[in-house]
């Protein structure tokens, strides 16, 4: 074999015998540490960095990284990576400000990111930058004004409340029957919401009968398989299974082609339908897209699809740890009772942007459990940060939403309780009011140039949904007791292993 043949194929055997020694060295060598322990800074050691440890803690990596931010002064640590690659974590609110506005064009997603979910999101508006992102964002802008929040509250999640959520709660409670997994209730409630309003197509994913769907377990491998391929210790490990068509990599591309073909008849229908239509009553985002000129299928295939990432899991996130923390804190759940009964049987569009406690209750709960807990960026040149930090070109930098929820230095010693209280205010009439705090130091919705735009979409929909499950049923974990659920990432937050309940229904005075 002639040399120029034999190195090529040297390092491919390399990179190869890396990989499954690294998966197997995580799986098998090390325990799985406790949150008590290992919060140092991770030990570093010559070409491979900080690895083993990543390893030996990648199972609980967001829990593990938080405890190592919160014994820091500055609350930032840079983490040497496999072969001199650097990834810095931060939970200080000004090195937020710094990296989502100050200086806003430093840090993208950057090419590397770009380039890991590129199989599944494309050029969609998560996985974009420049004047890519800056179109999608101009365009769905228009969507997200009080008519069509109105509409959105008013025409889709109410139908959907009462057509179909409700009705399986009820069923639930008169049979007497465990919902196995009301995680997966929100997720297609929020599915159906989402392709309504966004695409103006009905997927019918929340029916009584909860039908398997390929459609979400290949939207949820792909999401978990991504994930997996931007925390990997290095990059050629993922690379390599794709060249083999191999493990998660041959289960991402089945699960993309899965996602993409939904993707697909969606954009093709609407085509279809704004070609028959000279006008339509009231235009989607979809529609508006297609509209604008931007018509390249695959381009408005991969918008549809961040659409649904951000519409189906986020608010379906949200809303699984607010029914798990209203389960374990009465009191809370009884102001939240109080100020719903307050309101007419609908509650009213009006009446949901009043509901302050409620409001309070979600800012809370996603404080603590938020659906997206660490938002990584890439530094397109060399910066240095707030705190004294350098960071050079190419370096990852991520700041830690988990962390900051769980930061004394940002809530106080109480940062553990869930207390809504601490974002309302009384006045001297005793009427309480709704205190935000600084977005850069609860990001949970981004801040600065890419600020998320469904924000009020996203809670005007979770408080319709609390206002109508709480006035008719309690939610009751269906758990071993003394067992609580385990937090997980995918792309988004999930509560691993799903959210079993039984329903019970609350006694009205009318009653």
């Amino acid at each position: 074999m002639e040399f120029e043949t034999l190195v090529p194929l040297l390092l491919f055997s390399a990179t190869l015998i890396w990989f499954i020694f690294l998966s197997k060295f995580r799986l098998s060598k090390f325990p799985k540490t406790p949150s008590s322990t290992a919060t140092a800074i991770p030990k570093a050691y010559p070409i491979v960095g900080s690895a083993f440890s990543f390893a030996a803690n990648f199972h609980r990596r967001v829990q593990w990284t938080s405890d190592i931010l919160q014994t820091i002064p500055s609350s930032t640590f840079v983490s040497r990576q496999a072969f001199g690659y650097r990834m810095v974590f931060t939970a200080n609110p000004a090195v937020v400000q710094h990296i989502l506005k100050t200086n806003f064009p430093c840090y993208n997603k950057g090419p590397k990111f770009h380039q890991t979910l590129f199989e599944f999101l494309g050029d969609g508006i998560f996985n974009a930058d420049g004047e890519t992102w800056k179109i999608q964002r101009q365009i769905s802008s228009h969507e997200f004004n009080t008519k069509s929040l109105r509409k959105f509250i008013e025409t889709v999640v109410d139908v959907e409340l009462a057509d179909r959520l409700l009705p399986i709660l009820s069923e639930a409670y008169n049979n007497k029957t465990i919902l196995s997994n009301f995680q997966d209730i929100l997720q297609r409630f929020a599915f159906d919401n989402i392709c309504i309003i966004a695409f103006g197509y009905d997927p019918e994913y929340l029916l009584p009968s909860l039908p398997e769907t390929p459609f979400a377990k290949a939207f949820d491998d792909s999401s978990r398989i991504s994930i997996e391929r931007v925390n990997v210790l290095t990059p050629l490990t993922w690379k390599v299974k794709r060249i083999l068509n191999i493990g998660s990599e041959r289960r991402l591309k089945e699960a993309v082609a899965e996602v993409r073909g939904l993707a697909t008849k969606i954009v093709r229908d609407k085509k279809k339908e704004l070609k028959e239509k000279a006008t339509l009553e009231s235009l989607d985002i979809l529609s508006r897209f297609l509209s604008s000129g931007h018509s390249d299928e695959a381009f408005v295939i991969d918008i549809v699809i961040s659409f649904i990432l951000a519409g189906r899991d986020t608010t379906s996130a949200a809303l699984t740890w607010f029914f798990w923390l209203l389960s374990n804190h009465s009191h809370v759940e009884n102001e939240i009772l109080k100020e719903i009964n307050a309101k007419s049987e609908s509650v009213s569009f009006d009446e949901v942007k009043d509901m302050v406690y409620t409001h309070a209750a979600l800012c809370e709960s996603m404080r603590l459990y938020p659906p997206v807990p660490l938002d990584p960026k890439e530094a397109a040149y060399d910066d240095v940060l707030p705190d004294g930090t350098v960071i050079k070109k190419g370096w990852r930098v991520m700041y830690h939403v988990y962390a900051m929820g769980r930061s004394e230095k940002i809530w106080g010693p109480d940062w553990a309780e869930f207390r809504p209280e601490r974002w309302l205010r009384r006045d001297e009439d005793g009427k309480q009011s709704f205190v935000g705090m600084d977005p850069y130091a609860y990001p949970v919705f981004q801040a600065g140039p890419r600020v998320c735009l469904g924000k009020e979409m996203a809670f005007l929909q979770m408080k319709r949904v609390a206002a109508g499950v709480l006035r008719e049923f309690r939610v009751v974990p269906a758990m071993a007791e003394g067992v609580e659920p385990e937090f997980g990432v995918n792309l988004t937050s999930i509560m691993k292993g799903g959210f079993p309940i039984r329903i019970e229904k609350r006694c009205h005075a009318s009653e």
